[in-house]
């Protein structure tokens, strides 16, 4: 079972559906349409729109970080997240970077970010290609964008900090709020710069 630590940002997944359901129902509105190229147009922006709509739903249920089988799962890019054995994860804190949003007064916003300090034990994990709007993974820190993740609170970083020191001792999981899939292998991904 999987173990979710992280959430995304479901109030940014909220509003980036917003323009999904206008394209739907700008194309309702031409697929209704006596022109046939109106029309068909219309059923191409339903298309478009429901593919958008399905995708961010999905933002819904994933996990920015997540726990399964002695590995903690990394959701920072399309596709399978990255599982890291967790003996690797240190500690959870708080850090501050650009959020990359464009520049108010000239000077470029800034944004609260949650950081996973990884062991420099394993080298192996020092460098994972990400999504650069989702996180940052460099020097065996795992930056995730505050934007893209539940609001980071004090009480956000204890449960962090907690769940990792229970698991790391041994003791049994917190009951799982998120059904699990088959186990990641727990290998750094092929993307890994290695030597950088």
């Amino acid at each position: 079972m999987t173990e979710i630590w992280l959430r995304a940002n479901r109030r940014v997944l909220m509003f980036a559906m917003a323009p999904a359901l206008g394209l739907g129902i700008v194309g309702a509105v031409l697929a209704g349409a006596d022109n046939n190229a109106a029309a068909v147009v219309g059923w191409v922006l339903i298309a478009s729109a429901a593919v958008l709509i399905i995708v961010l739903a999905n933002q819904f249920r994933q996990a920015r970080i997540a726990y399964r089988d002695g590995e903690v799962l990394f959701n920072l890019r399309a596709g399978a997240p990255i599982a890291v054995p967790v003996e690797v994860l240190e500690a959870f804190f708080l850090g501050q970077g650009p959020a990359n949003l464009p520049a108010a007064g000239g000077r470029p916003a800034e944004a609260v970010n949650l950081v996973a300090r990884l062991s420099q034990k394993a080298p192996e994990w020092e460098h994972v290609d990400v999504k650069p709007a989702l996180g940052r993974w460099c020097e065996s820190y795992v930056t995730i964008r505050g934007m893209w993740c539940e609001p980071r609170t004090t009480d956000v970083i204890r449960r962090l900090k907690r769940r990792l020191r229970e698991v790391r001792e041994g003791e049994a999981p917190a009951e799982p709020n998120a059904r699990g899939s088959a186990r990641q292998e727990s290998r750094p991904p092929e993307s890994a710069h290695q030597g950088e």
